[in-house]
């Protein structure tokens, strides 16, 4: 696989960040023979994680088969909510657990004391209910203090849960709830958002006739307007809670059995249920957050993800919880209703660590200086990222702007299969390296292959694969155990597949370029996107891009740019040039955009993804007819379609 991607260049850059005794070491120079060590006994290294941990019952065998078929620490008994509530509420029980802030000014708090009680509670009417061990609760919420009470509540019995984004159409929330066979569902009856009120009460009424296996839907209530309840079926929260007064005891489970289901989209099928081990998760995410993060009961946190997406389970829901830490929910966007909106939110909460997209921090460099400079965030330390690669152009830009240029960035890469962002520098002591996601995190063994599965050395792209298993990693494909092991462990003889390509550099930093049907193949050269991208970004002006490929008579496939400016006094520039010519400097001629594109927002999600499926639908067909229901932004839409059409880039 040819590439003129080049990493020997890069920059080391020694953290700003002082670690912890938290942390198992602290130098750079103890890294290689920790992670070593790390990787030669897989078993032997998540022993001593999980000792850190509170169980019922000891493990009798820590790590057995491989990683199509896998169990660590067999027999063991554990309880996730009482490693994440339980065991704080006794130590502290005063402390603040979370901070429930929503865009509309309205603020709640709840005491680890009080999240228990919450948990403990709604624990208690499940299991009154008939829920037990194995059977599944949707769970269809935005952020909200109660969300973090339902899924623990979940934990605390065994129900399998499963976390469904609350952005969802009323097709895409039936195709999960049928797979599952979803008994109880927990909503709200809408959320804010942008100053819009959304009714997710309303979306569920829609198709939960069709759903036979539902029995009660529990409604937080978050808006005074009328919502319909369906008797005895429906049920308000705060009435279930009135009449529940014991406390449901943490039942044990063993170590493998399922925690949650949470679904993720194929190309080509429908959205693929990947089932994560309760134990598993909640020892690996531990692990994750500290050591992305360092995080302790010391720190006010933030992770800005949706609630429907993993990254806030492994982040907010567990992650944070397992470390006493005080979490911020928030609710709505976080630049509404002005771009000062996040940072007020910051300084006011003296937040510390911050988890989010990079796309975020794009858009705070869209932002301006001039606000930076206004919120100086003395109290912000650390700052981790996962989603896509950030590109080096933010990563200075927010390293000298943003907290008083003292903010550390921890870049990191994780999957919805992997259920943590497992490659990761360890927080204050890799050097970073602007662009990289770090290297893998202590008991991560992985290898980059060719199409024939042989590593490659460093500096040489290839597929990224997981050559042995770890707690986090998914256990099967719910209802469809064959399509687990046919996808994702065929191709590379028992090795987990991420289909992303990948190279590592001389200092074992790994570079994620990009999926690998996000490569282009240009006249026979393979192109990384995320490459293109990188070099575009570097422009001045340039707040955003994206690149699709568009197929080509001649060349088989050519690259398309979309841009967003800084300023919309910038669209007067020839850009077309511009991004032409950057892009030939840097990776060369062959990679030259045959368009380009000034478009005034890109397509998102709500964690901050751009949309790239739906660019390259408009450039292809000329409208969109795909799911745009996930997406933070979809009444800019047309507005894209008619830029696009219009033919015009850069004027």
């Amino acid at each position: 696989m040819a590439s003129s991607f080049t990493l020997s260049d890069v920059p080391r850059i020694a953290p700003a960040y002082t670690p912890s005794n938290r942390l198992p070491i602290h130098s750079e120079d103890d890294y290689p023979a920790f992670y070593q060590k790390s990787i030669e006994d897989i078993g032997q290294y998540w022993a001593g994680v999980a000792g850190e941990l509170e169980w019922t019952t000891p493990w009798t065998e820590t790590l057995k088969g491989e990683p199509a078929h896998f169990e660590f620490f067999k027999n063991g008994r554990i309880n996730v909510s009482t490693n994440c509530i339980d065991r704080h509420a006794r130590r502290n029980p005063n402390r603040k657990a979370l901070i429930g802030i929503s865009e509309t000014g309205e603020e709640r708090v709840w005491t680890y004391e009080e999240l228990l009680d919450q948990t403990a509670r709604m624990a208690s009417f499940l299991h009154q209910e008939g829920i037990r061990a194995g059977d599944v609760v949707a769970i269809f919420l935005p952020n909200l203090l109660e969300t973090f009470a339902a899924v623990h509540a979940c934990y605390r019995i065994g129900a399998i849960y499963n976390i469904i984004f609350s952005g969802f159409s009323p097709e895409a929330l039936y195709d999960r709830l049928a797979d599952t066979h979803a008994r109880i569902i927990i909503t709200a009856d809408a959320t804010y958002r942008r100053g819009r009120l959304i009714p997710l009460k309303q979306t569920l009424d829609q198709i939960v006739e069709r759903v036979p296996s539902v029995e009660r839907v529990v409604v937080v209530r978050r808006a005074q307007s009328a919502v319909e309840m369906k008797a005895p079926r429906d049920l308000f929260w705060h009435e279930v809670l009135a009449d529940v007064k014991t406390r449901q005891e943490p039942v044990p489970m063993e170590a493998n059995q399922p925690g949650f289901i949470i679904y993720t989209s194929g190309t080509t099928s429908k959205p693929k249920g990947l089932v994560h081990s309760a134990a598993g998760f909640l020892v690996g995410v531990y692990h994750n957050v500290k050591m992305t993060l360092d995080l302790g009961d010391e720190d006010v946190y933030w992770c800005t993800a949706d609630t429907g997406w993993l990254t806030f389970p492994i982040f907010e829901l567990v992650g944070a919880l397992a470390h006493g830490a005080t979490a911020i929910v928030y609710e709505g966007a976080m630049d509404y209703p002005t771009p000062a909106h996040f940072y007020q939110l910051l300084a006011r909460h003296h937040v510390t660590k911050i988890f989010t997209a990079p796309t975020w921090l794009r858009m705070l460099a869209r932002f301006g200086e001039s606000l930076a400079r206004d919120y100086p965030l003395p109290d912000l330390k650390l700052i981790g990222l996962v989603g896509e690669p950030l590109d080096a152009s933010t990563w200075y830009w927010v390293r000298q702007h943003v907290g008083s240029g003292q903010v550390d960035i921890n870049n990191t890469y994780g999957q919805t299969e992997t259920g943590s962002a497992w490659v990761s520098g360890i927080a204050g002591v890799n050097a970073m390296k602007p662009g990289s996601c770090g290297p893998a995190l202590p008991g991560h063994a992985y290898e980059v292959v060719d199409d024939a599965g042989v590593s490659l050395e460093a500096n040489r792209p290839g597929t990224l694969v997981v050559a042995k298993p770890f707690p986090t990693l998914a256990r099967t494909i719910w209802n469809n155990p064959e399509r687990y092991q046919d996808q994702y462990f065929t191709q590379f003889s028992g090795r987990y597949n991420t289909f992303d390509t990948a190279a590592h550099d001389q200092d074992g930093h790994i570079w994620v370029l990009g999926r690998i049907d996000d490569v282009i193949n240009v006249a026979a050269h393979r192109l990384s996107t995320m490459e293109m991208e990188s070099a575009i970004l570097e422009l001045p002006g340039v707040a955003e891009a994206a690149v699709i490929g568009f197929d080509d008579v001649i060349k088989g496939q050519v690259p398309i740019v979309f841009v967003t400016l800084r300023e919309a006094s910038l669209k007067g520039e020839n850009w077309i040039e511009k991004v032409q010519e950057q892009v030939s400097r840097q990776i060369g001629s062959i990679a030259r955009p045959s368009q380009v594109f000034v478009v005034d927002a890109m397509p998102k999600t709500r964690s901050g993804k751009i949309v790239r499926r739906l660019l390259k639908e408009i450039v292809t067909t000329g409208e969109v007819k795909g799911d745009i229901t996930g997406m933070e932004n979809p009444e800019i839409v047309d507005t894209l379609v008619e830029q696009i059409k219009a033919g015009s880039p850069g004027e």
